[in-house]
C-alpha cells in the first residue's frame, strides 16, 4: 500500500522507507556490537559493527536532509509536513545515540564482570526491541494509522521492561566488591543503554499525538 500521507509521491515514499531501514539496521548492528564487546571487548568484530553504524548514521543524515528538501516542494499541509520531519529527526537522534554509546565503549572500555553480562545483554535486547517496535509503528503511521496503537503498546512494554532490568542492574552493581569509581562506571554504561528505550518511548508518545491529529 502506498504511503497515503504522500499521495503519489513514490520517490519520497521510497526515501522515507529507506530511512526507516537505516534505523532498523542500526538497531541490529548496535545489539551485535554490544554482544561482541561482552564476548571479547573492543575486537575486530566490534569495530566492524561500529563502522557499520557510522556509515548508517551518515546515510540516515543524507536521507533526512533529502526528504526535508523534497517535502517543502510537495503540496503537503504544513502541519503534516512538520510532524513527519519531527519524527525523522527523533529517529535520527536514536541512530546518533547508538553510535555515541558504542564510542563510549570503544574509548572507555568498561570492565564488565562476568556475572553482570547477562543483564547487559538483556538490557540491550529490550532497548533495541523498543526501537524496532517504534520503526514498525512509524511505518504503520504512513500506511495504516488505525494499527499504530497496537505497535505503540509494544514500544511501551519493552521500555518498561528495560527500566525494570536497569533498576535491578544498578542494585547488582553496587552490591559488588568494587571501588566506587568502578561501580559508577558500570552504572553509566547501563544508563546509556536504557536511555535508548526512553528515546523510543518519546517517539512513540509523539507519534500517538500525530495519529490523533490525522484523524481530526
Amino acid at each position: 500500500m502506498a504511503l497515503k500521507l504522500f499521495g503519489r509521491t513514490k520517490k519520497l515514499e521510497r526515501k522515507v522507507d529507506e530511512f526507516l531501514d537505516v534505523v532498523g539496521d542500526s538497531s541490529l548492528s548496535f545489539q551485535q556490537a554490544i554482544d561482541c564487546y561482552l564476548d571479547s571487548g573492543v575486537s575486530d568484530r566490534f569495530e566492524e559493527r561500529l563502522q557499520q553504524i557510522t556509515d548508517l548514521e551518515r546515510r540516515g543524515d543524507e536521507l533526512e536532509h533529502s526528504v526535508e528538501m523534497e517535502m517543502y516542494s510537495e503540496t503537503l499541509i504544513p502541519d503534516a509536513r512538520s510532524d513527519v520531519l519531527k519524527l525523522m529527526e527523533s529517529l535520527d537522534g536514536i541512530v546518533n545515540t547508538f553510535k555515541g554509546v558504542l564510542f563510549y565503549f570503544a574509548t572507555e572500555r568498561p570492565a564488565i564482570p562476568e556475572e553482570l553480562k547477562s543483564n547487559y545483554r538483556e538490557l540491550t535486547a529490550l532497548s533495541t526491541a523498543s526501537v524496532d517496535d517504534v520503526v514498525v509503528a512509524v511505518r504503520a503511521f504512513f500506511r495504516d494509522p488505525d494499527s499504530v496503537k497496537d505497535h505503540l503498546h509494544k514500544v511501551r512494554f519493552h521500555e518498561h521492561e528495560a527500566d525494570t532490568v536497569v533498576t535491578r542492574l544498578r542494585s547488582d552493581i553496587f552490591e559488588l566488591d568494587l571501588h566506587l569509581a568502578e561501580k559508577i562506571h558500570l552504572r553509566f554504561f547501563a544508563e546509556r543503554i536504557v536511555w535508548i528505550s526512553d528515546m523510543a518511548e518519546e517517539v512513540a508518545d509523539n507519534l500517538a499525538i500525530y495519529v490523533v491529529k490525522r484523524n481530526i
